[in-house]
């Protein structure tokens, strides 16, 4: 069973509402700079969830990091934390903690490429995993993955990490990048189809595939600075956190 996608998310764009595209620098470093503030701010305090309608959700820069083997204890973490449902819905079967801490071991950090998004407390809450085909025939292919915890959705990070991956997928020379889900999934059928993908049903099961456009100065561009962005976003986070470890045990 290959990887799945599900999440109740969304991004804009001006072609198409699930194709990332070039941010300017400038809203980029002022993103951060506000996230920073953020990030020193008691944890005690703006815990509460608010309920925002999502017509008026800001549209902000979403800090995705690119994620290495140092972080394999939190990808666990992760996907441990997932439901049942969730986990069925992820991996296409009932996958107990031995799969997951199996499949988490099976990574291949040289030859996919691994994203994440971290809330304050350094907890990996979604993250997705782009996997380039091993066959010599399908080099340009790659299948995409994606899991949100259930209490960080509603956000569009599900939806933004694929913006991200479609974006890696061009700038790495992907032209096909393929989304196996279980039929039933049907937020992630939708989010396939409204990109521009493909989807052909089996029975209980679902390919989608999406054609991936080539490279250029704006994809190459903006992946450098989102991924310059995300690991400054990351530091502040690690700072903020031993700054607050600190105090705590002042």
């Amino acid at each position: 069973m290959g990887l799945q996608y599900f999440a109740n998310e969304g991004i804009k764009s001006r072609d198409n509402p699930y194709i990332q595209t070039m941010v300017h620098p400038g809203a980029l470093l002022k993103a951060s700079f506000m996230a920073g503030k953020e990030f020193f701010r008691s944890p005690a305090q703006g815990m509460a969830p608010r309920s925002v309608a999502p017509s008026s959700m800001p549209s902000v820069v979403v800090p995705i990091r690119s994620i290495g083997p140092g972080h394999t204890e939190r990808i666990t973490a992760h996907l441990l934390a997932l439901s049942a449902a969730d986990r069925y819905l992820r991996f296409g079967y009932a996958a107990n903690n031995t799969h997951i801490e199996r499949y988490v071991s099976g990574l291949d950090f040289e030859r996919d490429e691994i994203f994440g998004i971290y809330n304050r407390k350094l907890e990996l809450i979604a993250m997705a995993h782009l996997a380039f085909s091993t066959n010599p025939e399908l080099t340009s292919c790659a299948e995409f993955g994606v899991s949100v915890l259930a209490h960080a959705r509603g956000r569009g990070y599900g939806a933004r990490l694929f913006g991200r991956a479609v974006m890696h997928s061009r700038n790495e020379g992907v032209q096909m990048m393929f989304i196996h889900a279980l039929s039933e999934n049907t937020v992630m059928l939708n989010i396939a189809r409204k990109a521009g993908a493909t989807v052909v049903r089996d029975g209980s099961e679902t390919e989608a595939y999406l054609k991936v456009q080539p490279a250029d100065l704006d994809s190459r561009m903006s992946e450098m600075i989102d991924e310059q962005i995300a690991q400054t976003d990351y530091r502040l986070k690690v700072q903020a956190k031993r700054f607050w470890g600190f105090l705590a045990r002042g």
